[in-house]
């Protein structure tokens, strides 16, 4: 397994300072945001393509700090009901997956995306209970109408242009939001779709992370190491779903927090031997999103935490029989 960082958490320092700053801290490995939610600060996939000299200098910058790329990061809901929003989307969206090409990286991370409840819909409408009646008909309609044809004719794209794992983080609001709808998804679709496995989305649904990767078994394609710190009371009391704004933090159900202030290492200990046990020997990219430190704090203490957890190496047999 190999530490690595999405690159978000960099934006300030502009891609060679981040760089530099990641091999500072030993990572040798970025997940690059190019477009969509992460945004384009370091990395603006439509004018890397127009203006190859850029790809040639990330290149080289890549060479220089001794860092790789395993994936480009592009979270967006391309089948939004408003038509523009949905093609900005999907632009970013393809853009990022011809210039991961370009620099031999497979994978993009994204998000399933939601649509309305119709056709004429202005926002999407994610759906989470069976009744009454319309909830279940919007659910399918979703499904059967948007959702799969949309990523089966992206992912022949996406196959043409030589990628070759297309990773969702399961996050409520989204059409896949847990091991049941990824592998729906990738049932209709194909193989190329997988999870971008992120515990911290699975923590607040009060889904265990250990069960849920060997449910996925086979089908993790990233993993993003992220926690979050749940609040008993107030989950006994109201729940976990909770439309309070991130920023309230002594007063949500849960929050976001950097790897190990969440939960403890003897959990982490068992999310990342339970990713190896079903195969998974891939990137444990940090996603950095704790409200309560700053970028570097959180970052460097992510850092630490996940080199004492990660396991390096690869086992030399049973040695001691």
């Amino acid at each position: 397994m190999e530490l690595c960082v999405m690159s978000p958490v960099l934006n300030s320092m502009g891609l060679e300072g981040a760089l530099k700053y990641l091999n500072s801290l030993g990572v040798g490995c970025m997940e690059l945001g190019a477009g969509g939610y992460p945004g384009k600060n370091l990395c603006d996939a439509a004018d890397y393509l127009a203006n190859p000299e850029k790809i040639d200098n990330l290149k080289k910058l890549l060479e220089k700090y001794n860092v790789k790329i395993s994936a480009l990061a592009c979270h967006g809901n391309p089948i939004h009901p408003n038509k523009e929003t949905a093609k900005a989307f999907h632009d970013d969206f393809v853009a990022a997956m011809k210039l991961a090409a370009k620099l031999g990286v497979d994978t993009i991370v994204g998000f399933s995306g939601c649509p309305g409840d119709c056709e004429n819909s202005k926002n999407p409408n994610w759906v989470t209970c069976a009744w009454p009646s319309e909830y279940g008909e919007i659910l399918e309609w979703q499904w059967n109408e948007v959702l799969i044809p949309y990523w089966k004719k992206t992912a022949e794209l996406a196959k043409e242009i030589g990628i070759k794992k297309i990773a969702f983080e399961m996050h409520p609001g989204f059409c896949v939001y847990n091991p049941e709808t990824l592998l729906r998804l990738r049932a209709a679709v194909g193989d190329i779709i997988g999870a971008n496995f992120d515990p911290s989305h699975l923590f607040w649904q009060g889904i265990d992370p250990v069960y849920a990767i060997k449910k996925l078994k086979g089908a993790i394609h990233h993993f993003h190491a992220k926690d979050t710190k749940v609040d008993e009371v107030k989950k006994r009391t109201n729940g976990v779903l909770d439309t309070k704004s991130l920023a309230l933090l002594a007063d949500r159900t849960w929050i976001f927090r950097t790897v190990g202030y969440g939960h403890g290492a003897d959990v982490w200990n068992d999310i990342i031997s339970t990713l190896k046990i079903c195969g998974y020997d891939g990137v444990v990219s940090i996603e950095h999103e704790d409200g309560l430190m700053s970028p570097k704090e959180g970052l460097e203490k992510a850092v630490d935490f996940l080199k004492k957890v990660l396991i390096h190496e690869n086992a030399a047999g049973m040695w001691w029989t």
